[in-house]
């Protein structure tokens, strides 16, 4: 900053000092004002706002002090001289303790003076330069104040939100931390937990002494760690819970510093494996019920067969204990063996393909030909077709395109909607399987159409739900539909109906196309 930015008051009520100071500081370049006393100088640091006060300390009515103290009071960024005789030195150190920059005696010399203007102006630039700093430092130390405020928020919020149970100790294994999710799984109120309990209000003495004995040993994912470990807790009515943590040991420069443990409740668990586990029995018993109807059909459609071929051999049999056979015996045995083979043959593919419908193989993913699947479940399904009067007609696209997943699952679908279709005509009727494929996108629609006695309005929105039938009491459980509304979605299709009360009842199933090249080894759906 040049001197002709530097405003100056000078207040002194003798006007020779102030037109000679003024002067003086006008030809060194400074913007000068001046004021006959205290009252008028305090005035004209309202209307000027000076950087520097030069100022008298004897002047009538407000005196320099007086003018010094109000001066920082109200402008504390203003420099402020004091200008006094040599016989009012203790007046002057009285200034400098109130702040003031500088002081000079009177008569003013010109080179004193240009001194404490010097110093005036250094003073103010260190003072505005503290200021700056100072300012950047609040600035810096607010802004980190908040980032800390926020990160220790989040964490908070991080470790009350957690699913998992965590609970906290200090080097003297007190508890620190204990979120939300633990005070539920053991019924203890935190407030009574925090700072005064310990690990040994959570174990049985057996359970605390494998606990420590595991964390300081090396086979449970390191020394000082315990990974995925299994172990009860005690509830607040100390009753044990069983729980899977992990846990390690807080290390700060070698020595422990506290204790972490991240804690899963298995009750949980256990009930989602024990209700997965049920719905797998529910989902099986719902396919042998669809077996048991099965069966008595099959039996016919095997029966047929064997009776040939127990005619075919028992012929031959009869042929050859009259002796030995004429060379046109030959060609007729040829004839029988070749029926019986063929008969044998048919038999082999309706009990493999009931075997592999009734037991619980693992799911095996791989191209699949809708074609066949059809062509299997007609098979399968002959014989309660004709037992229900129902005439079946089939429209099958050549070349379908293959699908990808599972044959035995989508069998099942099939035949699911196949029976469905058998129980809504009572009295007979005609069923419709047709298969073709759609361009947009590529997949394979297969439809089963019956003219049975259809859907009505109010069941249609619940028919894929679970457990929920219109059969009578002993005819099924629910889950056909759902179970065949499941497998299709796992498998990339959609399954729809579409049905008028008394009249035709169509199910959709749309499977995508396997991609060329895909790898049939893939993961199951």
């Amino acid at each position: 900053m040049t001197a002709e930015q530097w405003p100056v008051l000078i207040i002194d009520d003798e006007k020779d000092i102030r037109d000679v100071t003024a002067l003086t500081l006008t030809d060194a370049g400074y913007r000068v004002e001046t004021a006959a006393d205290g009252r008028e100088g305090l005035a004209r640091c309202e209307q000027f706002a000076p950087r520097i006060v030069i100022t008298d300390i004897r002047m009538p009515g407000m005196d320099g002090i007086r003018v010094l103290e109000t001066v920082k009071q109200r402008f504390p960024d203003t420099e402020v001289i004091v200008a006094t005789a040599f016989g009012e030195m203790e007046t002057a150190i009285r200034a400098l303790q109130l702040d003031a920059s500088d002081f000079i005696t009177k008569p003013i010399h010109a080179e004193a003076m240009m001194v404490a203007i010097a110093r005036a102006r250094h003073r103010y630039h260190t003072r505005q330069q503290l200021k700056d700093y100072t300012r950047q430092l609040e600035h810096g130390l607010s802004r980190t104040t908040r980032r800390l405020e926020e990160t220790v928020a989040y964490q908070d919020r991080l470790i009350e939100s957690s699913m998992d149970g965590i609970v906290g100790c200090d080097d003297k294994g007190r508890v620190v931390t204990f979120n939300r999710s633990m005070e539920q799984m053991l019924g203890r109120d935190r407030a009574g937990v925090l700072h005064q309990a310990t690990l040994e209000h959570f174990f049985s003495e057996a359970e605390l002494r494998r606990f420590r004995d595991d964390l300081a040993a090396s086979g449970h994912g390191g020394t000082n760690r315990l990974m995925l470990y299994e172990t009860c807790l005690l509830d607040d009515r100390h009753q044990p819970v069983p729980v899977q943590l992990s846990a390690t040991v807080l290390m700060d420069e070698g020595k422990s510093a506290g204790l972490v443990c991240f804690v899963r409740d298995l009750r949980r668990i256990h009930r989602l494996e024990q209700e997965m586990a049920d719905q797998a029995r529910l989902l099986h018993q719902d396919k042998m019920m669809s077996l048991g109807r099965l069966a008595a059909s099959v039996a016919h459609e095997i029966n047929n067969p064997l009776s040939g071929i127990l005619n075919y051999i028992r012929l031959m049999l009869r042929n050859f204990q009259k002796g030995p056979l004429a060379t046109d015996t030959h060609a007729q045995f040829a004839r029988y063996l070749a029926l019986v083979e063929t008969e044998t043959d048919r038999c082999s593919k309706i009990v493999s393909g009931l075997l592999t419908f009734s037991r619980r193989s693992p799911v095996s993913v791989g191209p699949v030909s809708m074609a066949e699947i059809v062509d299997r479940s007609i098979v399968l399904a002959r014989h309660r077709l004709e037992l229900g009067d129902v005439t079946l007609a089939t429209r099958i696209a050549a070349d379908l395109p293959e699908v990808s997943g599972d044959a035995n699952q989508l069998q099942q679908c099939l035949l699911n909607l196949i029976f469905n279709a058998v129980d809504a005509m009572p009295d007979g009727g005609s069923l419709t399987l047709a298969a073709d494929s759609d361009g947009s996108p590529a997949c394979v629609v297969v439809r089963v159409t019956d003219n049975g006695h259809g859907i009505r309005d109010k069941d249609m929105p619940h028919i894929f739900e679970p457990f929920y039938t219109t059969k009578q009491e002993g005819h099924g459980i629910g889950l056909g539909l759902s179970t065949t509304y499941g497998i299709i979605h796992r498998h990339g299709g959609t399954l729809t109906a579409a049905s008028q009360p008394g009249g035709e009842t169509t199910f959709e199933i749309r499977l995508p196309v396997r991609a060329s090249g895909s790898d049939p080894s893939g993961e199951a759906p």
